[in-house]
């Protein structure tokens, strides 16, 4: 299995997802790629607040008939063999964040919040210039591909196919499991977070550039998914995406549902019935317009 490296510059950053994106690697089932990635908003660099203006300065893939506000993502990486009906599993490896971070507060009696942090990969804390420190926990806030629909798609909501699911969950050591839709699947990725609670409530998580993400993917042919699952070490994951929240809800249930069905060959029903006894459903984020539940059964829910 090969092994290769995307650094972010003019010819792999681009801010939209779409089917017609020429891809900057070809990869096989099976393959690793690490990838490093600039902060969500193209270059919040130096602690300032002056953003990096996508149209003057890197990357000319950022057309001007796109959402200016589109995150910065590193592909989009080709998988041979892949084709729509199909499932593409990320593995996730290893991830690590730079050194600068931030976070913005809605705006109140006293202002809008501008939270600076300086990070530290190796000790995984953080601490912003009023002196408060947090753990550090990064994942990748999009992971996706594009819908099967022409044209240039908004990276800010969530799809069946992924993008910017916000999901704290999805730290290094899980898998991420996407339903692929169009041929080569045109996997992108970008968003870095290094922390995040559930539901992501001002819009924003310590937003960072990550020094290296690596990914290994692997084609699941005759998987066939509706919305995407995860596998962690303690649980599983399905989600939901919709801008009702009761819909998104429902969503990640009726997933987990076929789910358990799948994996431990019980009723529907008997599903049901175990589900409101042993699993959970979380919000993943309400800052996307689209919202995110995820259903969570850990492994050993029962016997």
């Amino acid at each position: 299995m090969a092994t290769f490296k995307i650094e972010p510059n003019e010819n792999t950053l681009h801010g939209f997802f779409s089917r017609d994106l020429a891809p900057i690697l070809t990869i096989n089932s099976g393959d690793t790629v690490h990838f490093k990635t600039i902060d969500a908003e193209w270059g919040l660099e130096n602690f300032t607040v002056t953003l990096v203006d996508p149209n003057t300065g890197p990357p000319p893939r950022k057309t001007a008939n796109e959402n200016p506000t589109g995150h910065a993502l590193c592909g989009p990486v080709f998988v041979r063999g892949a084709e729509p009906g199909m499932t593409l599993a990320i593995h996730i490896d290893s991830i690590r964040t730079g050194t600068w971070g931030w976070t913005v507060g809605g705006k109140s009696a006293e202002g809008q919040a501008l939270h600076l942090w300086e990070l530290d990969p190796d000790q995984l804390r953080g601490r912003n210039q009023h002196g408060h420190q947090v753990a550090l926990r990064p994942f990748m806030g999009v992971m996706g591909m594009p819908p099967a629909e022409s044209g240039q798609h908004s990276t800010n909501p969530p799809r069946i196919t992924g993008g910017n699911i916000d999901c704290k969950e999805l730290v290094a050591g899980t898998i991420l499991y996407l339903p692929i839709a169009v041929t080569g699947g045109l996997f992108s990725t970008g968003d870095g977070h290094a922390a995040q609670g559930d539901g992501e409530v001002s819009r924003t998580a310590i937003e960072c550039p990550m020094e290296d993400v690596g990914l290994t993917f692997h084609l699941h042919p005759n998987m066939t998914l509706t919305t995407p699952r995860a596998w962690t070490s303690t649980c599983w994951l399905t989600f939901g995406f919709d801008e009702s929240l009761n819909i998104a809800a429902c969503t990640a249930l009726d997933a987990m549902l076929d789910l358990m069905v799948e994996q431990r060959g019980v009723t529907r029903a008997d599903a049901l019935a175990l589900a409101s006894v042993v699993m959970d459903l979380r919000i993943t984020q309400i800052a996307n317009k689209v919202f995110g539940v995820h259903a969570v059964l850990p492994h050993d829910a029962w016997q």
